[in-house]
């Protein structure tokens, strides 16, 4: 619900700056926001989230392997005592 009220937010004030400012005012935003992406701090976030990611990726993959066995036992288990 959270996230949908964000990008409902995000939307109402994109088309509000987009329909009242113009042309000039997108632009002007392009490029400040431009400046803040590839500002080294901001690089040197992503650069940690992108290392974090791969690091963890290998545990993500085992842990949902294993929810996915636990989760087949159980409904075999179902079907067979459904069957019984």
């Amino acid at each position: 619900m959270r996230g949908r009220l964000l990008f409902v937010a995000g939307a109402a004030l994109g088309y509000v700056l987009g329909s009242r400012a113009g042309r000039a005012r997108y632009e002007q935003i392009k490029t400040v926001s431009g400046k803040i992406w590839n500002s080294n701090g901001v690089q040197k976030g992503v650069h940690n989230v992108d290392k974090f990611v791969a690091d963890k990726t290998p545990d993500v993959a085992e842990f949902v392997g294993e929810q996915t066995k636990k989760v087949v036992r159980k409904v075999g288990q179902k079907k067979d005592a459904a069957t019984s």
